[in-house]
Formats: C-alpha cells, sequence, structure tokens
C-alpha cells in the first residue's frame, strides 16, 4: 500500500500539544496548499462547500493501541478505534471543514485543528440527502 501526499496544511497551529482537540474547540482558520500535479483535481473546489479533509498525522505515535480519552486520566483506557486520538496505527485524520476562499492552488478552510505542515492525503466532498 502506498499514500502520495497532495499537499500539505499551512496552519497558525506549530505545537500539538496546544493545539485543539476538535475543531470547535477554538481551531482557525487554514490553508490547503495542494502540490501543482493536482490542480486539475481540485477545480470545482469553491466557497462555501463543506469537504472532508484527510490528512496524514505524521507526528503520531504508531505504536499507541489504547489512550485515556481526551488525555484525561480520570477516564478509563479506551482503544484507539473508539476515540479520535492522533495516536494509532494507521494516524490518519479527518476533518470537516467549510472552504471560504479558493485561490490558485491554496485552499482556504474554516476550523482546522492540524498542525502546521501536516500532510493532506485526499479532499471528499460532504454528500448531503440528495447524494
Amino acid at each position: 500500500m502506498k499514500l502520495q501526499p497532495i499537499g500539505h496544511v499551512e496552519s497558525p497551529l506549530t505545537d500539538r500539544s496546544a493545539a485543539p482537540k476538535q475543531a470547535d474547540e477554538g481551531a482557525p482558520e487554514a490553508l490547503l496548499v495542494f502540490a501543482p500535479e493536482y490542480a486539475r483535481a481540485m477545480r470545482e473546489l469553491e466557497a462555501g462547500q463543506e469537504v472532508l479533509v484527510l490528512t496524514w498525522l505524521d507526528r503520531a505515535d504508531r505504536s499507541v493501541l489504547a489512550v485515556h480519552p481526551r488525555s484525561d486520566p480520570d477516564r478509563p483506557e479506551a482503544g484507539v478505534f473508539s476515540t479520535r486520538s492522533p495516536d494509532r496505527p494507521n494516524p490518519i485524520g479527518l476533518h470537516h471543514v467549510r472552504i471560504t476562499a479558493v485561490d490558485g492552488l491554496g485552499v482556504r478552510v474554516a476550523h482546522l485543528e492540524a498542525i502546521d505542515g501536516t500532510p493532506i492525503i485526499d479532499v471528499k466532498p460532504v454528500l448531503g440527502p440528495e447524494r
């Protein structure tokens, strides 16, 4: 299996420990910067659209199988497959964001909790009931 990054995140978030755990916990606007060879793939992306951004959480610990949810030692330990922990065997991040602007190879999005430099592995539209 081989994953090919299609771009990276540019964000004011640079410290994993200080980043919000979820988008609705104060995540800032960020820029998705696509590699030039993917320009054709992003041509229908537009402001106002909701998309799912899949990232590779490259600073994650891939050996972690169980965590205390939200890093709270008072909460019982849970297997990572039942949590949103970035530390997991295959550290794929899933982010539901709204596009605020598109400019060339850059797509500005609201409320992205990924840290600066995080590789982007895919973008998919959010499907509504009309599919």
